[in-house]
């Protein structure tokens, strides 16, 4: 999925665009013990527990595309396996992750029975210390056309997006502190309760992937992109999860490292960052993350410089470190809005348009970082005098 297409869904949450059909969810204790569960009507609710909602919901879709929301491909032989089963030639089979999430779409949540085995699927499998909330709503979106120029036709809807959005939220008991009676204008020791924190993790299924339904992808949510928690996705959605975004990051390093052995200098992952840099300069209007597979990361080497004799080696470093397969988001790999050169004492950041501000040199039989004093300069905020200032005085 999109930005614009999650910005979509995520304008659904609100009171004048709401056309959630139901809400449903479970109160889970420490000891994994169903407590309590809802089944309402969405827009029965009072409004302000409808804001309440609305903003968990929202939360859901907020955050970093490749880091903590990642769009999730169920693999071929999943959906094989569900369209046999729908096809009558498991009939007794019991649903696969695909399958299950189908049924509990369609079933518009009113099957009570299809809702306890998916409170009884995510107790099973989800690790959490403390009690939580499962929530789950079901909604059906009547997505307006479009013209050519991106302006959207109310009264011309091109299709029906028919999603289940579910999310599970810590529930912790609110902090010690005094309140003030008005009525007795005194302080008291406030009394706490049970307070429903913002997800922890969550997903939208059908993905809703260039304006419509997509059965065969996920939106998946974690609040915390370095625990995905891959048992839990594995057995609820049935799909494999990526590489986290900082283990794509420390991949990516120490595939440079690898590959360029002595040469792995200064100078040369100042040319690899410049040319990332440039590749996301030239995809800024993109509104999908940037993809590279081992074939495009050898050529943004080869484009930074790398010797031939380098990148001779460099498959069989990419498929002893990476895999293969595998492909890694540019945003995880490096950042392009800085470029920073770190020492046990010293870390100096440079704005990525400016690199060439830095050089090394040999002074004295040791190698030196260089930095050209380019306009003014300031000490602990003191703007203090420099030979290249004065010199541009005069």
């Amino acid at each position: 999925m999109t930005k614009q297409d999650i910005s979509e869904i995520k304008k659904l949450f609100t009171p004048r665009n709401c056309s959630i059909t139901r809400i449903c969810g479970c109160y889970v204790d420490g000891e994994k013990n169903k407590k309590s569960e809802l089944k309402q009507a969405f827009l029965a609710l009072p409004e302000e527990e409808m804001f309440k909602y609305f903003e968990l919901l929202r939360k859901v879709l907020s955050g970093t595309l490749g880091r903590n929301l990642l769009t999730l491909e169920f693999p071929l032989a999943l959906e094989m396996a569900a369209q046999a089963q729908t096809d009558g030639a498991e009939e007794n089979a019991a649903p696969n992750a695909h399958e299950f999430l189908m049924r509990l779409r369609d079933s518009k949540l009113k099957d009570d029975a299809l809702l306890e085995e998916y409170y009884d699927r995510i107790i099973e499998h989800y690790e959490y210390v403390g009690n939580y909330l499962i929530l789950v709503i079901h909604d059906v979106y009547d997505v307006p056309g479009k013209t050519t120029d991106g302006i959207e036709m109310e009264d011309a809807s091109d299709e029906i997006y028919e999603y289940i959005l579910s999310c599970i939220c810590p529930v912790e008991l609110s902090k010690p502190g005094l309140s003030y009676d008005a009525a007795e204008n005194t302080f008291h020791n406030r009394n706490r309760d049970w307070v429903v924190s913002l997800p922890e993790t969550g997903f939208l299924f059908p993905a809703f992937n260039d304006r419509g339904s997509d059965v065969h992808s996920v939106l998946y949510y974690s609040k915390n992109s370095e625990e995905l928690r891959d048992t839990f996705v594995e057995e609820l959605l049935g799909c494999p999860l990526p590489m986290s975004a900082d283990s794509q990051k420390e991949t990516f390093q120490a595939l440079i490292e690898d590959t360029l052995g002595e040469d792995c200098g200064i100078e040369m992952v100042k040319n690899i960052h410049d040319r990332i840099t440039e590749l996301a300069q030239e995809h800024k209007e993109s509104p999908e993350p940037i993809v590279l597979d081992k074939n495009e990361v050898k050529t943004i080497l080869a484009d930074s410089g790398v010797a031939n004799d380098k990148l001779s080696e460099f498959d069989r470093h990419y498929d002893e470190t990476a895999g293969e397969s595998t492909s890694l988001l540019m945003n995880n790999v490096m950042n392009t809005r800085t470029f920073e050169v770190k020492m046990p004492d010293v870390v100096i950041k440079v704005k990525p348009e400016r690199t060439d501000l830095i050089e090394t040199r040999s002074i004295d039989g040791r190698e030196c970082l260089v930095i050209a004093l380019d306009g003014s300069v300031e000490v602990n905020g003191i703007t203090v005098r420099t030979a290249a200032g004065s010199d541009t005085e005069e």
